[in-house]
C-alpha cells in the first residue's frame, strides 16, 4: 500500500481540499495530510489572517474519513524528510523555493511526485474575499 502526503494550511476548508483529498487517494491506500503550523506562517506572512488555530486545523481534518493520518510541519523541504511516505502530491501552485527542494529531495529519494490540479472555482483566499466582502 502506498502512502501518500500533501501538505497545506488548511484553514478555510472548503470542496476543493475535499476533491484534494479524494483525488491524492487514488494514489495509494494511506492518506498522510500535514498541516502548517500558525506561529510559522505568521513567522513569514505575519498579515496573514489564520483563522483557526493549528490544533483545531488539524482536528477538523482528523474527522475526515478520507485521512488516515495528520500531522504538523513548519517547512515543507523538512516534513518531506521527517515522514515515511511514497508519493508526494502537491498543486500547481506550490512553487516556492521551499517545495523545489522538497520536490529535489523527493525524486533523490526515489518518491514520485504528482501534481494535483486545483478545483476551479474556489480557493480559500476567494472565501475570504467574499466574506470580507459581506461584513
Amino acid at each position: 500500500m502506498k502512502r501518500i502526503l500533501t501538505v497545506g494550511v488548511f484553514d478555510l476548508f472548503h470542496f476543493g481540499h475535499l476533491k484534494l483529498f479524494e483525488n491524492v487517494k487514488k494514489f495509494g491506500g494511506y492518506l498522510i495530510v500535514a498541516v502548517q503550523d500558525t506561529e510559522h506562517i505568521l513567522k513569514y506572512k505575519p498579515k496573514s489572517n489564520v483563522l483557526y488555530s493549528t490544533h483545531d486545523r488539524v482536528e477538523m481534518l482528523r474527522a475526515i474519513r478520507l485521512i488516515d493520518e495528520v500531522v504538523t510541519y513548519t517547512d515543507v523541504d523538512l516534513i518531506v524528510k521527517q515522514v515515511d511516505f511514497d508519493v508526494f502530491a502537491k498543486g500547481p501552485d506550490q512553487v516556492h523555493e521551499g517545495f523545489q527542494k522538497a520536490v529535489e529531495y523527493c525524486l533523490s529519494k526515489g518518491k514520485e511526485v504528482v501534481e494535483i490540479p486545483r478545483t476551479m472555482g474556489i480557493s480559500s483566499t476567494y472565501l475570504k474575499t467574499i466574506i470580507e466582502d459581506v461584513k
